[in-house]
């Protein structure tokens, strides 16, 4: 789950368990007196009643009791012995309003939801030893909400939520711009500053990368610097050893082995600066078919078998020496560990370019495929030799990476290796 999402659902059910809360302590807090309300009214209607019933006219009790139907919205039922009552629900609100009518009209006064199947909240008088009971309207004990609730409820919970969107927004866009600026550096492109906004701690956060992204930067520049003029340091003497051999007269077999080795550590240098120089060339859209058709053009007119084939990929953006280098590190490192032919294949996958190098050598273990992307790695029990510094599909897969893509050493069918390199523009 992403930061922001989690912040909003935090937020929001902060908010919500706010709300909920606040209303029930509403409800607590409005119990009392409402209760007490009610019990006054209740009191007071039976008396009343039980006073009116006392004083009037035993022919004109009829007429009095329809009156306080109509009036009142009340109804007086003298009590038998098979009627047949609800009792009250358990309710905190009406558990105290039957308590304090008690109080007032004594213990022997009863309280029922329906009699006979007539719903209302009943309570029982006398008058001398006949017992009555008097039928009040449920909807005064029951309370309601109306529509009017329902729309300020749902207006509330919606601003709530829109705010708990603004706030985990403002905290997970530093954030994500943070994430981005890092795969940024991760694939090798130039640091883009990113904005130090926000609260202070954002603030910090994006200084504090920014900072961090500078020094990388210049630790890079310096590097790069370093091995360039150890570079130019070492091929000089080693063109002065290669002069100085042709010029001996020496054994022309001792003497080849020698420039071999020369040779062997000028493209070691070479790997150094390769790597050091990282890939800061400028991506444009090009034919990768014709990048690889120059490579294979390349080995086959220094005699190496390089055999090709081309799907149909359509022009890309992509950074052409950086590629060409990546793919000329794989195809040396098949004719160095394995035997002629190697093969290219040039495939078109959803949103990507995927270049095949595949040989026939002893291959690679696929617990070390991994391990061996990392610089300075070598692997002396399979596929390396005497000789490469350990940096060719480090390359490889800095290239990879600076193009959205993968480097992948699989084994092929059959015996050898496939070594994948995916491409994204």
């Amino acid at each position: 789950m992403s930061l922001l999402a989690r912040s909003f659902l935090l937020i929001a059910a902060l908010i919500v368990t706010a709300v909920l809360a606040s209303f029930q302590i509403y409800r607590l807090y409005e119990r009392e007196p409402r209760s007490r309300e009610l019990a006054q009214q209740t009191v007071s209607t039976v008396n009343l009643t039980r006073a009116a019933l006392i004083t009037a006219d035993p022919y004109l009790r009829r007429e009095l009791l329809i009156e306080l139907n109509e009036t009142e919205g009340l109804r007086v039922f003298p009590s038998t012995a098979s009627e047949k009552l609800e009792p009250l629900p358990d309710d905190p609100l009406l558990g105290l309003v039957t308590h304090k009518v008690k109080a007032t009209t004594g213990a022997q006064t009863r309280f029922a939801y329906a009699r006979d199947g007539e719903e209302g909240f009943l309570v029982s008088f006398f008058i001398d030893e006949d017992e009555f009971w008097v039928m009040l309207p449920r909807e005064r004990f029951e309370l309601e909400f109306g529509l009017e609730w329902v729309g300020w409820g749902a207006a509330l919970l919606a601003l709530a939520l829109v705010g708990a969107g603004l706030i985990a927004s403002n905290i997970a866009r530093p954030l994500a711009a943070l994430t981005r600026a890092a795969a940024r550096i991760g694939r090798g492109e130039a640091h883009q500053p990113v904005a130090e906004e926000g609260p202070l701690e954002l603030r910090s956060l994006g200084a504090a990368f920014n900072r961090m992204a500078r020094d990388l930067e210049s630790m890079e520049r310096e590097r790069a610097m370093v091995l360039a003029g150890i570079s130019h340091d070492l091929r000089t003497p080693l063109s002065r050893m290669r002069l100085a051999l042709e010029m001996s007269g020496a054994e022309s077999g001792a003497a080849g082995a020698m420039v071999a080795d020369i040779d062997e550590i000028d493209a070691i240098i070479g790997q150094f600066l390769d790597f050091a120089r990282g890939v800061t060339e400028h991506k444009a859209e090009q034919d990768l078919a014709d990048l690889l058709d120059e490579v294979a053009t390349h080995y086959t007119r220094v005699g190496k078998k390089v055999e090709l084939a081309l799907d149909d990929v359509p022009p890309f953006r992509f950074a052409r020496t950086a590629v060409r280098r990546a793919i000329s590190n794989l195809v040396d490192n098949a004719l160095r560990y394995a035997a002629e032919p190697v093969e290219i294949e040039l495939k078109r996958a959803s949103g990507a370019a995927r270049i095949e190098v595949r040989d026939r050598g002893p291959g690679i273990p696929p617990e070390e495929a991994e391990r061996l992307k990392r610089p300075f790695t070598r692997l002396d029990a399979a596929r390396s030799g005497p000789a490469g510094a350990g940096l060719g599909l480090a390359i490889v897969e800095r290239v990879a990476r600076a193009h959205a893509g993968s480097l992948e050493l699989l084994p092929r069918p059959g015996g050898g290796l496939i070594a994948r390199l995916t491409l994204r523009s």
